[in-house]
């Protein structure tokens, strides 16, 4: 358990924390990978900012030496670039957007139902009964983010989140991120609790003055330096 005395805000990881990371990688990731042609086919408008940012990034993969698949004019060379990110779960902004939309139509259709722990829905009624803020940090894109906690199994969750913040805001691993969302939600850093199945998260909140709790879920990846972090397997664990 932890102290909550002071906490006035919840900041949550997506991926191993709120959704199986089996749901994020099986089911979102092969869903991106399998409608990216289409998707970018038949919107091309709308995802032209993407596809900006994705040869910007091609651009610095060369110039650092890596080896991604090359980009010409073809739509085809835009999704073998697409999967070739996804292959390495780049945190890529671009590749983030992207798969927002393509997510989009699918929620639309009812193709794709999010998936989140049983403990989820219960936590966050009991957080917002306590007056506390509750926010999401993820590589996911903002959009993603509300698209996934609106087609829950759980039902719609967004009504219980106050605001969504993705790489636009910084890498989960600098601590100035976490200081950006603090001063977002109007908070101080000593006045959140992040709550993450990443160390490196973790480790970057802290240092920024957040409050800390390591999510061990079915499925997750053990984390190296686990021992310096409280750890819980359920949200039944954080006191509000």
């Amino acid at each position: 358990m932890t102290d909550s005395t002071s906490t006035k805000g919840i900041l949550l990881d997506i991926e191993g924390t709120t959704t199986p990371i089996a749901f994020v990688h099986d089911v979102l990731f092969s869903y991106a990978r399998a409608h990216a042609r289409n998707y970018l086919a038949q919107h091309p408008n709308e995802a032209a900012a993407d596809v900006a940012q994705l040869r910007a990034e091609h651009e610095r993969d060369v110039n650092d030496g890596e080896r991604p698949p090359p980009i010409n004019d073809t739509t085809e060379s835009i999704v073998a670039y697409v999967n070739w990110l996804i292959d390495r779960d780049r945190k890529s902004t671009g590749l983030k957007s992207l798969q927002g939309k393509i997510w989009r139509e699918g929620y639309r259709e009812g193709s794709l139902k999010a998936q989140v722990f049983s403990d989820v829905r219960p936590a966050f009624e009991r957080w917002r009964e306590a007056g506390l803020r509750i926010s999401i940090f993820s590589s996911g894109s903002a959009l993603a983010q509300q698209l996934l906690f609106a087609h829950t199994d759980a039902g719609d969750l967004t009504t219980f989140i106050d605001g969504y913040f993705d790489t636009n805001v910084g890498a989960k691993g600098d601590r100035e991120s976490y200081l950006r969302i603090a001063n977002a939600v109007g908070l101080q850093p000593n006045e959140m609790l992040f709550i993450s199945d990443v160390v490196a998260e973790l480790a970057a909140a802290n240092s920024a003055g957040m409050k800390t709790l390591l999510s061990i879920r079915p499925g997750n990846q053990p984390q190296p330096g686990a021992d310096a972090f409280r750890i819980i397997q359920t949200f039944d664990e954080v006191e509000a």
